[in-house]
């Protein structure tokens, strides 16, 4: 009976000191609010992160962002990456959160944590005309002398060897590289969310095609921070709630997503 009392005390004592420890801890929320700035980590990818002629920051996820901060009271700090580098420096809490466009995935899900969606996109893909002017079916894609370009570390990394089990997956660093290898043929299409697919055929008309009607895939992006941080997460889904109701997040991402305004702000 003594030794199991001993073992009781000091599972009592071992579970005490652990809750100290996590009560001592700050929730990045606290953190944010102590600082007077939120870290916000973010890469070029339009209509959700661009830069202006003067090279400044725009688009949709940075006014989220600058909106986000100001009802916080802090002063937003962006930091850019490389798409695929977004999760590590969130995991090295080089940054505080990541507003870019992130979508929901399983995967993400078991290294970091998400907001409730506040925002959704379409996977779609636009060809190189010259490279497909003999295809008569988007299957003819799925074929192993077929090279379909996607950015490394999106969802269309792992989207297209499902779709396109046979072709060739070629992963860029970002969207101006994935766009130029379809303009010059160098890759046969490049899957990527909407609307940039779209943008791409707009700007050359004459050397790439949407073929596609429909999104190959429809996914949710949400802000993603790291685990472990329940008062900022509830911050986040209440701030969500509350500008969806106020209707300002549907009216922000109209402006970036369906009107083609802005483009005269940004830099050829």
């Amino acid at each position: 009976m003594k030794l199991i009392s001993r073992l009781l005390v000091s599972l009592l004592l071992l579970f005490a000191v652990n809750g100290a420890s996590f009560a001592a801890a700050d929730d990045v929320f606290d953190q944010i609010i102590k600082k007077g700035e939120i870290r916000v980590g973010i890469s070029i990818m339009a209509p959700w992160v661009m830069k202006d002629k003067d090279g400044k920051y725009i688009g949709f996820e940075i006014d989220v962002a600058k909106q986000l901060a100001s009802d916080m009271g802090v002063k937003p700090v962006f930091k850019e990456y490389e798409w695929n580098k977004l999760i590590p420096a969130l995991l090295d809490k080089e940054i505080d959160i990541i507003a870019s466009g992130i979508s929901i995935t399983p995967k993400r899900g078991l290294q970091i944590r998400f907001s409730n969606p506040y925002s959704s996109s379409g996977y779609n893909l636009v060809s190189n005309l010259k490279l497909t002017k003999d295809f008569t079916s988007i299957k003819d894609l799925n074929d192993s002398k077929v090279y379909i370009g996607v950015v490394k570390g999106t969802v269309s990394e792992s989207l297209v060897p499902k779709v396109f089990p046979r072709a060739k997956l070629d992963s860029f660093k970002d969207n101006k590289e994935a766009t130029e290898a379809v303009v010059n043929g160098t890759v046969h299409a490049f899957v990527a969310s909407a609307p940039t697919p779209r943008f791409v055929a707009l700007n050359h008309p004459d050397d790439v095609d949407l073929p596609l009607e429909k999104p190959l895939l429809v996914t949710k992006e949400a802000f993603a921070i790291n685990r472990y941080n329940p008062e900022m997460l509830a911050y986040l889904n209440s701030w969500i709630t509350a500008n969806e109701a106020n209707n300002w997040i549907k009216s922000t991402h109209s402006y970036w997503f369906k009107s083609l305004k802005w483009r005269r702000k940004v830099s050829n």
